[in-house]
């Protein structure tokens, strides 16, 4: 599968690509429609703030607690019930006179289901397509993202100037039902991908298990850290040039729109193996000409390079995928989403503190250094890692055709196929690695 058209003619697909976009949407709307109504009743803009990005933080409360629900529940129920449940919270924030004080355990149920919910829909990505058709897939997801978000920004400011901020939490809460009337007519039943009840213990067994396998371990760091501090870097464009910070913004989803398509579409498998780490440095590296306080035109053209560089997280992903056991793919993928989300906001934290002490281009092209400097650290695992990824053949088969077990808590805890591989293709192990 190397075509987005032969990508949208399975059925199953386009409904996964429906259900996210407008899950995008709705939590775009309601993010902004929330917002506005905690500041005008608050008139505090750490609260508002809060209420905006809280969701996305408690996600690591469910990356810690339900993650394991990603494999163990049917994915078109789960996707189902997820629509449903984040309609009724959305539309519950809407109530007329509900004190700002009420909206916080509202919001955090909405973010621990939101950690399940992404690893349930990634995980049946992964089930939906061959290695080839999975980031060909998960590209397509992140040329849907940009343009609903910026679409949701619209319609949101829009709805609350027209209505009111209830109102566009109602129209949220609307777009929230039709994801789940996505997933419940576009998706056909399928079993759970592992046996066992979703619980807080099985969450942290195979989050220890995943972790525990150090080819794994390394990409989950790369999928986090390099990402995570240049994000930190994005967060400097208001104060560096209030009057243009949205042009940055905007140039910058367009590199990375081009990152994804030039991964997704254009660069063939046998080059793709060994371009995670070129990607990363290409991210970074631009921003180290913030140092020398350059003009706009030349900021832009920093950035529009730079962000292509975001095509590292799809190769990255791609290799996760490869050195993970089917049935555990959707709790890797919901940690990988939820550690990421976490490391940007680190990294924003890490960026302004540095702006406060020196300036703010010295702080970007800093943070730009700090993810140079652990991309060099993770550079030489990273290039190992690639013989871990077995079989290199294409098609279905090579991701499908790993054993299924029944009790996942019977697997090692470092995966047995990966050691096979490696110890295959590599004849002695060097010692400290």
């Amino acid at each position: 599968m190397r075509t987005y058209r032969e990508l949208f003619r399975e059925r199953e697909f386009t409904a996964l690509f429906l259900f996210s976009a407008a899950q995008t949407a709705a939590q775009t709307v309601a993010g902004l429609a929330l917002g506005v109504l905690v500041f005008r009743r608050t008139d505090s803009p750490l609260l508002a703030a809060l209420a905006m990005f809280g969701p996305a933080l408690a996600q690591l409360v469910g990356a810690a607690t339900v993650l394991s629900a990603a494999d163990r529940l049917p994915p078109r129920a789960a996707l189902t019930g997820l629509g449903v449940l984040l309609a009724l919270g959305t539309a519950l924030q809407a109530v007329p006179g509900l004190p700002a004080g009420a909206l916080v355990p509202v919001l955090l149920g909405l973010g621990v289901a939101g950690a399940a919910g992404g690893g349930v829909r990634y995980g049946l990505l992964h089930e939906l397509l061959s290695r080839d058709g999975y980031l060909l897939g998960r590209s397509a997801l992140g040329l849907a993202s940009g343009p609903v978000q910026i679409g949701g920004f619209a319609i949101g400011g829009a709805l609350v100037a027209a209505l009111t901020p209830s109102g566009a939490l109602l129209t949220a809460a609307a777009l929230h039902l039709l994801s789940a009337g996505a997933a419940r007519a576009g998706l056909r039943r399928r079993p759970p991908r592992a046996a066992g009840r979703p619980s807080v213990a099985a969450t942290r067994r195979v989050n220890a298990r995943l972790w525990s396998s150090a080819p794994r371990r390394r990409v989950y760091l790369a999928l986090w850290v390099p990402n995570g501090l240049v994000v930190g870097a994005e967060a400097l464009y208001v104060p560096y040039r209030p009057d243009a910070a949205g042009l940055l913004f905007a140039v910058g989803a367009l590199g990375m729109l081009a990152g994804d398509v030039l991964v997704g579409r254009v660069l063939p498998a046998h080059r793709r193996e060994r371009l995670a780490v070129p990607f990363c440095v290409l991210l970074a590296a631009p921003y180290l000409g913030f140092a020398l306080d350059p003009g706009l035109p030349v900021a832009v053209a920093l950035v529009a390079v730079a962000t292509v560089g975001y095509g590292a997280g799809l190769l990255l992903q791609e290799r996760l995928v490869a050195l993970t056991p089917s049935e555990l793919s959707g709790q890797a993928l919901g940690l990988h989403g939820s550690g990421m989300l976490a490391m940007q906001g680190v990294g924003a934290a890490v960026a302004g503190g540095l702006a406060e002490l020196t300036s703010v281009t010295t702080a970007m092209a800093g943070t730009a250094a700090a993810s140079l400097a652990v991309t060099a650290l993770l550079a030489p695992g990273l290039r190992r890692s690639v013989l871990s990824v077995a079989p290199r053949a294409t098609g279905p088969a090579s991701v499908r055709s790993r054993p299924r077990r029944s009790d996942v808590r019977a697997r090692p805890s470092v995966d047995a196929r990966v050691r096979r591989t490696v110890g295959a293709r590599r004849p002695a192990r060097r010692p400290g690695r």
